[in-house]
């Protein structure tokens, strides 16, 4: 069996395409002939016969995000890589633009099985300029007509498939996120998060893990932490993430006071020791289609704090969901919390 895999950056900074490697993984083992075609990428499936085929390597962000969405007028490319993916059993494609190629390459092989991977498009509301706004109304629209010949939706909530049949009248199978569970289940190396960063054994430490984005709302985590940090001077906030906004990444340093601790990318393999090593996982993001690091705090034994939206409420089983907006100091109450039950079984 032929499978080509379709994402727009096989990255490692895209919670997108963690799936897309647990996937390509494991249909690889089952003997699947498996092939992973993206824009760029920079995550390497050594000691594996996958193969990864780049498409357009991008070194400005903003003529990216304009040919992301222009996506649809570059005849050559479309044309080129639809032939080769109609000669694949299956495609599964996992975002717009790509969507656009497994779209025509059905059309030249209507034997071939389309189906697409709904992670979802974040709602306007999330973005605060107008033309922001724009965009992503735009890469909506698109991505919705790049699935109008798929033979199967893939869901990866209830949330995003309720959405998507509203918009387009497409059912979807639901099918939600694995963590790879080896990762985190293999003996942790010796990082430790509290000696790392020089901070006290009795430590109360609240993880965040994601992008920096406006949408995840990490301004009001900080605002929130703050708060909280006055009375319980011992607490400090990590925040793991790339950050893919710089003028919203500055805002945040500057929000921040000296126990907010800002990481960068951290590698796969010590990101378990971040879990592990934390006492509470906190969002406050206001979109998110499933949102894997509540799991994976999950999975390693730590209660999480999110807003009470989006696919927060399939995804959280140990911890907090909170009203939005929290007009009543909920989130610090939670905190608080856990804070006291962290001490009492100290």
């Amino acid at each position: 069996m032929k499978i080509a895999i379709l994402t727009p950056t096989f990255s490692k900074f895209s919670g997108i395409d963690r799936v897309v490697e647990t996937q390509a993984l494991e249909l690889s083992k089952k003997g699947s002939d498996v092939n992973i075609y993206c824009l760029y990428g920079d995550i390497k499936l050594e000691d594996t016969q996958i193969k990864i085929y780049e498409i357009k390597i991008f070194k400005n962000l903003l003529f990216e995000r304009i040919y992301r969405l222009l996506f649809f007028l570059d005849i050559f490319t479309i044309s080129k890589y639809s032939k080769i993916i109609s000669s694949y059993d299956i495609v599964y494609s996992h975002f717009y633009p790509m969507n656009v190629i497994a779209y025509f390459a059905k059309k030249r092989n209507p034997n071939l099985k389309y189906i697409y991977y709904n992670h979802g498009v974040a709602d306007t509301i999330t973005f605060s300029k107008f033309y922001e706004k724009i965009y992503i109304k735009v890469i909506k629209i698109l991505n919705n007509i790049s699935i109008g010949n798929t033979d199967e939706v893939i869901s990866i909530s209830k949330y995003l498939g309720n959405i998507l049949k509203k918009e387009t009248g497409r059912s979807s199978k639901i099918i939600y996120d694995k963590i790879d569970k080896d990762r985190y289940n293999k003996k942790p190396s010796n990082l430790d998060i509290r000696k790392k960063y020089n901070l006290p054994k009795d430590s109360f430490i609240i993880l965040y893990v994601g992008r920096i984005s406006p949408h995840k709302k990490v301004d009001l985590l900080i605002k929130y932490f703050k708060n909280f940090n006055k009375k319980y001077i011992n607490s400090y906030l990590i925040i793991v993430g790339k950050p893919t906004f710089q003028e919203y990444f500055k805002k945040l340093q500057k929000l921040a006071n000296k126990n907010v601790i800002f990481t960068g990318f951290i590698k796969d393999d010590d990101l378990p020791n971040y879990y592990k090593g934390s006492n509470l996982y906190a969002t406050c993001s206001i979109w998110e289609g499933f949102d894997l690091p509540i799991v994976e705090a999950e999975f390693c034994g730590k209660p999480s704090i999110a807003f009470n939206l989006c696919s927060h409420k399939e995804v959280l089983k140990n911890g907090d969901l909170i009203e939005y907006p929290d007009t009543k100091g909920k989130f610090i109450e939670s905190f608080e919390k856990y804070y006291n039950l962290n001490k009492n079984h100290a």
